[in-house]
Parts: C-alpha cells; sequence; structure tokens
C-alpha cells in the first residue's frame, strides 16, 4: 500500500498517540488492526480506493470515543473535519467523503454507509476471532461498568455478541472474506450455549490474567 509520507507522518505522530486516551478496546491496537484489515480487503476484493483516504479514514474513526461512546462516530467525524492540516491532502470533496465514513462505520447504524469508504471501515472495523471478541467485550464491560463481577461482565458479553453477531444479528460485512466467514461461524457456534461460553470466556481472561495482559 502506498501512503502520502507526510500524511502518514503527521498522522502517526499527532493522531494516534490520541488512542491513548481511549480504553483498550478502542487503542491503538485497535487502530491498527483496522488499518491493516482496510488495506487487506482492498486487496482481496480487488478495490481501487484512494489509499490516502481509506488510511485516514481508519486512523480517525474511534479518536473521539473517550469522550462519548455512544455518540463516537459523530465527535469522531468532527476531530477530522476541524483538523486544517488535513486540507493540504485531500480536496473539499474528498473530506466530506471521509467525514461521512466515519460517521457511518459504527455497526449498529441501520441505514447502509453512504459510500464504499464507509462500507470499507465499517467492515474493517468487525473483529475477525473468537479470542478477539471475548477480549475487547471483557475489557470495555470492564470500563463502562468497573464495578461488575467477571460473571456478569461475561453475561453482558454473551448478550452483547448474540445481538450483534448471532443469526440476524445487526453487524453488517460489506465484502467477501473468508477470514470473517469462518470467524462468525465459530462465534456462532459458541454462542448456542451460553454457560459454555461464559466458561471459554472465563478461561480466556484469567489466562491474560495470568500473562499480565490485563
Amino acid at each position: 500500500m502506498k501512503i502520502n509520507d507526510e500524511l502518514k507522518k503527521y498522522i502517526e505522530e499527532n493522531i494516534l498517540p490520541e488512542y491513548n486516551k481511549n480504553e483498550r478496546a478502542h487503542g491503538i491496537e485497535h487502530i491498527k488492526y483496522v488499518i491493516d484489515r482496510s488495506f487487506d480487503l482492498i486487496a482481496q476484493n480487488n478495490l481501487n480506493l484512494n489509499n490516502d483516504m481509506v488510511y485516514t479514514i481508519a486512523a480517525f474513526h474511534d479518536i473521539g470515543h473517550h469522550i462519548d461512546s455512544k455518540t463516537h462516530e459523530i465527535i469522531s467525524a468532527e476531530i477530522m473535519i476541524q483538523d486544517k492540516n488535513l486540507h493540504q491532502f485531500f480536496s473539499d470533496k474528498e473530506l466530506i467523503t471521509i467525514k461521512e465514513a466515519i460517521e457511518d462505520h459504527r455497526a449498529s447504524k441501520k441505514s447502509e454507509p453512504r459510500s464504499i469508504y464507509g462500507k470499507l471501515v465499517s467492515s474493517a472495523d468487525r473483529n475477525d476471532s473468537v479470542e478477539q471478541c471475548l477480549r475487547r467485550t471483557y475489557t470495555y464491560g470492564k470500563k463502562i461498568d468497573p464495578k461488575a463481577d467477571d460473571e456478569t461482565l461475561f453475561l453482558r458479553a454473551f448478550d452483547v455478541l448474540t445481538q450483534k453477531f448471532g443469526v440476524g444479528g445487526y453487524a453488517k460485512f460489506y465484502f467477501k472474506d473468508d477470514l470473517y466467514e469462518q470467524f462468525l461461524q465459530e462465534l456462532r457456534k459458541l454462542l448456542q450455549d451460553k454457560k459454555n461460553f461464559c466458561e471459554t470466556q472465563r478461561k480466556y481472561i484469567e489466562k491474560l490474567k495470568n500473562q499480565g495482559e490485563l
């Protein structure tokens, strides 16, 4: 992937560090994952898109999450559009497309993204491994309810993931991707049994704690 060197430098030095303000599920590791997944999907689906726009959308898409998680896509888009430094890299029309893609990335949004760029970041924002889901739902649950015990967090994770990724769930994926299809099958199988799900998440979270990763 070829990205404007000056743009990449600006984002790496001024935008990515802002993600230290977010909790881990929406921190810098997640952003780098979404950037990488965006370009993986471009390659797999032979998409002809502006790499600089793709990179910028992925880099900004969760930047406002620490301000208000419930409206973070709107806040993140506003932070991006107010960034005057981006005008040296994009036209006004391109900036509007970037803004709309950020606004449209959220999985729970009922309407489809307004452009292929929005569909790309929305798809790249989906998890692609069961362990990733178990970790992110736990850490985010702990963030919003620090006093909750682990059993409560495991049950919350089960409900959240069932609504999002279960059969008929609200999470949408707009491109062909074998990795996502495999993940979806594995997660849906795990979600068939609440007791087994909670036990699986318990073992995984205990493992992370023992390794000092949580």
